[in-house]
């Protein structure tokens, strides 16, 4: 039940923050094109919208600190495996297992150095330039993001180890689209003279 509403509340993080800086941005732009027209020029120069790029980059980077920690938990990483297919099933599953535990590791660390670095910039008063918001706020995004990659590593850790599953998009995979069952797909798959590149 924890587990399904943080997984629920990472993906409405990350959608409200991707959706809110698209808005902003688009207002952003429509601010800026029509200050130039004489009949709402007027009205539009008195909106100051100097703050939404800022916004809009801090936005970005709590995105794609938390979108990191998503595609940990979904597979959606690109990852190197050539090495890792290569080799018998044995070393195969220490090499999963002990990349999984390294990005842990590595994420484990950036929290723990993200939190004392946001711990000592609490204490100041720095600000950002333009919406004035403390400077630790925006930096928070760097031990709650980490921590919780560093969680989605653990996690796939111990799926792993339990079931052999690890998570993995299958990036050919078109959604809507059932190779099984596709009756095409299946005399082309059936055809002896087609075979990938064309015919023989």
């Amino acid at each position: 039940m924890i587990l399904r509403l943080l997984d629920h509340l990472e993906e409405w993080l990350i959608a409200f923050l991707m959706a809110a800086a698209t808005l902003v941005i688009f207002a952003a732009v429509v601010h800026r094109y029509s200050s130039g027209i004489p009949v709402v020029q007027d009205f539009t120069l008195q909106i100051n919208m100097g703050w939404a790029q800022e916004l809009c980059i801090f936005m970005f980077i709590w995105m794609a600190k938390f979108g990191a920690a998503y595609g940990v938990r979904t597979g959606i990483h690109v990852g190197i495996d050539v090495l890792v297919n290569a080799v018998n099933e044995g070393l195969r599953r220490k090499l999963i297992i002990f990349g999984l535990l390294a990005g842990a590791l590595f994420s484990g660390l950036v929290a723990f150095f993200g939190a004392t670095f946001v711990w000592k910039l609490s204490g100041t008063e720095q600000v950002s330039a333009d919406l004035e918001w403390p400077m630790w706020i925006i930096y928070l995004c760097i031990p709650l993001g980490s921590a919780l990659m560093c969680f989605r590593f653990l996690q796939s850790t111990c799926i792993y180890v339990k079931t052999g599953h690890l998570a993995r998009v299958d990036h050919g995979h078109v959604e809507g689209v059932d190779l099984d069952t596709d009756p095409e797909i299946a005399a082309i798959e059936a055809d002896p003279n087609i075979r990938m590149g064309g015919k023989s």
